[in-house]
């Protein structure tokens, strides 16, 4: 008891932040730094490689990939958990890996090509191992926005592989400019672009659309994603990933690498996804 004049200490509603609590919230923090970092340092590496030449140049594409694919997995890990980004992982570089194998191999599904021995690092069955890992960081994004724009999961597969074959459409004419492959055949492509054959393309779609069909059912098994930040925090990565993959890749292809025609069609393929994504961003805004 205390006296009438004596203020009575009233009861509060605040409490002191646990320890705990911010410690948590400073790794969640960090672990969403990582990704944006890596997105940055994916930027900067694409700039420089028109400014690259021979050696030099190869060493900004073995960057390029190995920065894009730590900032998918990164930000997977950040927002779905370790088991996811490895699953991920398994499922788009597995696939892509045993694809170039047969493809080069046996020219399904692509068509007749062959990699450039020393160029990109150590490679196995004749295909350079970095290039698995650019099946990963280049579809990451292409299927995280493809389930922003087309949330079914049938749509959502479709549209990922129309993606990954508008990202193929600037991949293949800037690397086989830059002699990382060649083809066999050089005159059954498409307008412009004759030196890379038609089914390429086709072999890209059926490609993506298996690992689409694998990452929805992996999307239903992995962990549920981490709700420590808004859904636009944790969209920021992929989105600038891919929006950066469509527009400064048609920037580039057409003004700096001489490539107008692959800039046209990568630029209208990806604009599949991108369109729609803009205008989900713009309503979003509103």
């Amino acid at each position: 008891m205390t006296s009438s004049g004596d203020p009575s200490p009233g009861p509060t509603n605040r409490t002191a932040p646990s320890p705990l609590v911010d410690s948590r919230a400073s790794y969640r923090s960090a672990t969403f730094l990582l990704p944006l970092a890596l997105v940055v340092l994916t930027v900067l590496a694409q700039i420089g490689y028109p400014l690259a030449t021979g050696d030099a140049r190869d060493r900004v594409t073995v960057a390029v990939v190995l920065l894009s694919a730590c900032a998918a997995l990164a930000h997977a890990t950040a927002t779905r958990g370790v088991r996811y980004a490895v699953g991920f992982l398994v499922i788009v570089s597995g696939i892509g890996l045993t694809a170039e194998v047969i493809g080069t191999a046996t020219g399904v599904p692509f068509g007749c090509y062959q990699y450039a021995t020393g160029r990109l690092g150590p490679a196995l069955l004749e295909v350079p191992l970095l290039v698995p890992l650019a099946w990963t960081g280049g579809m990451y994004p292409v299927w995280v926005v493809a389930g922003m724009v087309a949330p079914r999961t049938a749509a959502r597969v479709v549209v990922t592989a129309a993606g990954a074959v508008g990202w193929d459409l600037f991949l293949d004419p800037q690397m086989v400019s830059d002699g990382q492959w060649t083809w066999c055949a050089t005159h059954s492509g498409l307008p412009g672009l004759a030196w890379i054959p038609v089914t390429n393309y086709l072999g890209w779609f059926a490609v993506a659309l298996v690992m689409g069909g694998l990452l929805a059912v992996w999307e239903r098994a992995a962990p549920d994603p981490v709700r420590s930040r808004g859904r636009a925090t944790a969209r920021t990565v992929p989105v600038a990933l891919f929006l950066w993959t469509w527009l400064g890749s048609a920037l580039a292809h057409a003004v700096f690498l001489d490539l107008p025609w692959s800039a046209g069609y990568g630029f209208a393929c990806m604009g599949l996804l991108g369109v729609p994504l803009l205008v989900a961003l713009v309503r979003e805004r509103r």
